[in-house]
């Protein structure tokens, strides 16, 4: 829900800083970083392999992070998967799940050191931060495993089938925006019914009780 007043609270303020100047790109490079290592250096060739935020940010993608404090997304990162090892599924499997994973992994090591207690060594409040930042991580991780196109986890999915399974869910690429528009509007037109965030917001939350204990 946008709310004007918590986006300009400094805490907010500050997670969202850092999941545009770290998560987003951190999260790009990895797709950059494992195609480069399984042999295709297009994303390295156009100056994606790096960690320099204005290499990866979408100003829509920015707009949307800071309007829905959830998630958003950065320029994707361009593949050329015939060009990966493991054959292109397989390659491109790999590529795709190295996102999502790397925003499981920055979540996973703010909360180990935020349990560990060593942020309290920090003369400010950080505990609003950190939520934000943990949450924010997850729900990336959750909404970019969603298997239906162009998000990571449909090439996720296409890699663990078979050849022809895979061609029969080509139609969640295909139409994966219609898709995704669809049931991100669905809770406006259908009252009560929101699959779509009900997922994510279930999910954010186990995951959440789970690294932060709460």
């Amino acid at each position: 829900m946008f709310d004007i007043n918590q986006i300009f609270d400094p805490a907010t303020l500050l997670a969202l800083a850092i999941i545009l100047l770290v998560s987003f790109p951190v999260h790009e490079f990895a797709h950059a970083f494992v195609a480069y290592r399984l042999g295709d250096d297009t994303a390295a060739r156009q100056g994606r392999l790096s960690l320099n935020p204005l290499r990866h940010l979408d100003p829509l993608g920015t707009i949307m992070l800071i309007a829905t404090q959830a998630f958003g997304w950065a320029k994707p990162v361009p593949v050329a998967p015939w060009r990966l090892r493991h054959g292109p599924r397989a390659g491109h499997a790999l590529v795709s799940v190295a996102g999502p994973a790397s925003n499981l992994l920055m979540a996973s090591v703010v909360a180990v050191v935020w349990r560990a207690g060593l942020l309290q060594l920090i003369p400010v409040d950080l505990d609003l931060t950190v939520f934000m930042f943990v949450s924010i991580n997850i729900t990336l991780f959750l909404f970019n495993l969603i298997p239906i196109g162009p998000l990571d986890g449909f090439s996720v999915l296409s890699g663990l089938v078979d050849e022809r399974t895979a061609q029969m869910i080509q139609p969640l690429y295909t139409y994966g925006p219609f898709i995704l528009m669809g049931l991100l509007l669905l809770g406006n037109v259908v009252p009560g019914f929101n699959p779509l965030g009900q997922f994510l917001s279930e999910g954010t939350q186990a995951t959440m009780r789970l690294l932060l204990g709460y």
